[in-house]
C-alpha cells in the first residue's frame, strides 16, 4: 500500500490543523468523530478527501473491485406510499401506469436465467396489501426449491415494517419466518434519511428511520448479512447525512450485520421534487470519500454503476468505494425511471471486467456474502466470445 500522499498530506504546513488531524486519525486507524465529519463536508476538497478515503480503500482491499452476477426481480411498481422522491412507485389509483405481477410471472422470471451463471436474485418493489408475509414465504420457498444455489435477498424494511403490522406479528418473529421460507440477505434500501425533521418531508408514511433500524438488527441477531444505504442530495443538510451514517456505524458496532454501504443519489428527474438540483459528480465523490472516512466498521463501499455512469463508477473507485455492483440487466427499472444516465442498464461480464482494469484495479467477481467466484485478473475474453449475460424483455 502506498502511504506516500497521505504522508504528504502529513507535511503540508499549508492544510489547515484540523485537515492534518484527520489524516492522522486516518493513518494511525482512528475514528473520526461526528463532529470531524460534518467539518469534512464542510471544508474538505475532493483531493484531499480521495486521498484519505484510497489510503482505507487500499489497507482494507488493496486495488481489488468486487462484483457480482445478479438480476432484479421487482414484483409491482405500485405502492400504498407516497415518496416525494420516488420515481419509480406509482399509487394503487394509477395502475394503469404500473404493473403487478403474479407468482407465476415471477417464477417465470426466475426460471428465464435458468443454466446463467447468476448468483444472486435481488427482489425490491412497491407494497401492495396482496403482497403479504404467505406471498412472500411462499415466493422465497418457490426459488430455493427450484434453484437451491440461487442467492435470495429481498425486500426492505419498509416491506417488512408493512406485512408483519398486517400479519399482526413483531420484527424477530417475522424476520424468522423470512430466513425459513429461504431469505437469506436483505438489500439496503428504504433508509432514504433517518432523521425525522428530512424523513417527515420526504417519506412521512413509510416505517421511520429507528423501525428500519430495529428490522436489520433483528436480522443480524439471526446470524445474517445486510446491506445499508442512504439517500442524498436532495434537502438534507451535511449533518443529517452524518447522523444518517453515525446510526449506521452504531448498529454495526452492536452487531456486525452490515456488509455494504450505498450512498444513492437523488435523481429529480419524473418525482415530486423536481424543483430540486441535483448535485454535481465532484459531491457525488466526495460523498463517496467520506462515507469510507466515517464507516470505519464497514467493509465495503459500493457505488451503483447505473445509477451514477460507468465513467463516475470508474473515478469512485479512486475515492474509497471498492465494489460496483454487478451485471444485472434492463429488468430494472428503478434506476432509468428517476433520469439515471443508464437508462436501459445492462453490462456483460466482459464490459465490467473491463471497466475495472481501465483503471488499474483488480476485478474479481464475488457472491452476495462476498466469497471470491473468480479472479479476472488476467483473463482475457475473445472478442467474438458468447455474452456471459443476457438482456430480458421488461415485463409490464
Amino acid at each position: 500500500m502506498d502511504t506516500s500522499l497521505l504522508n504528504l498530506l502529513l507535511s503540508d504546513a499549508s492544510l489547515p490543523e484540523e485537515h492534518r488531524n484527520i489524516a492522522r486519525k486516518v493513518r494511525d486507524r482512528e475514528r473520526i468523530t461526528f463532529d470531524e465529519a460534518v467539518y469534512l463536508y464542510e471544508k474538505a476538497e475532493l483531493g484531499y478527501l480521495g486521498v484519505l478515503a484510497n489510503f482505507i480503500r487500499e489497507y482494507k482491499h488493496g486495488d481489488l473491485t468486487y462484483f457480482n452476477r445478479n438480476f432484479h426481480l421487482e414484483p409491482t411498481n405500485l405502492c400504498v406510499y407516497d415518496c416525494k422522491f420516488c420515481s419509480y412507485s406509482r399509487l394503487i389509483k394509477q395502475k394503469e401506469e404500473g404493473w403487478a405481477l403474479s407468482m407465476e410471472q415471477m417464477m417465470d422470471i426466475v426460471r428465464r436465467y435458468d443454466g446463467e451463471p447468476v448468483t444472486e436474485v435481488h427482489i425490491v418493489g412497491g407494497v401492495l396489501p396482496q403482497y403479504d408475509v404467505d406471498f412472500y414465504a411462499a415466493l422465497f420457498s418457490s426459488i430455493k426449491a427450484h434453484r437451491p444455489e440461487l442467492h435470495v435477498k429481498a425486500l426492505t424494511p419498509v416491506e417488512y415494517h408493512y406485512i408483519f403490522k398486517k400479519a399482526k406479528i413483531d420484527y424477530a418473529s417475522g424476520m424468522r419466518l423470512m430466513k425459513e421460507a429461504g431469505l437469506e440477505s436483505l438489500p439496503g434500501g428504504g433508509a432514504e434519511i433517518f432523521h425525522p425533521d428530512i424523513r417527515s418531508q420526504i417519506a412521512k408514511d413509510k416505517c421511520t428511520g429507528d423501525q428500519w433500524l430495529a428490522i436489520h438488527e433483528e436480522w443480524h441477531k439471526l446470524g445474517m448479512r445486510s446491506n445499508a444505504t442512504m439517500l442524498y442530495g436532495h434537502i438534507e443538510k451535511f449533518e443529517h447525512r452524518v447522523d444518517h451514517m453515525d446510526q449506521l456505524r452504531q448498529l454495526q458496532g452492536r452487531t456486525g450485520g452490515f456488509q455494504t454501504f450505498i450512498p444513492l443519489k437523488f435523481r429529480n428527474q419524473h418525482n415530486q421534487m423536481s424543483g430540486v438540483p441535483e448535485v454535481s459528480v465532484i459531491e457525488d465523490l466526495r460523498n463517496y470519500a467520506i462515507a469510507r472516512i466515517y464507516l470505519d466498521n464497514f467493509d465495503h463501499i459500493k457505488a451503483y454503476w447505473a445509477m451514477i455512469s460507468r465513467q463516475t463508477a470508474q473515478l469512485s473507485l479512486n475515492f474509497g468505494v471498492d465494489d460496483i455492483d454487478g451485471t444485472l440487466d434492463d429488468t430494472t427499472k428503478i434506476y432509468s425511471m428517476a433520469g439515471a444516465e443508464e437508462q436501459n442498464p445492462a453490462m456483460s461480464t466482459k464490459e465490467l471486467v473491463d471497466l475495472i482494469k481501465q483503471v488499474k484495479r483488480k476485478p474479481i467477481e464475488r457472491d452476495t456474502l462476498y466469497n471470491v467466484v473468480r479472479d479476472y485478473s488476467d483473463v482475457v475474453f475473445e472478442e467474438d466470445a458468447k455474452p456471459q449475460f443476457y438482456k430480458l424483455p421488461v415485463i409490464n
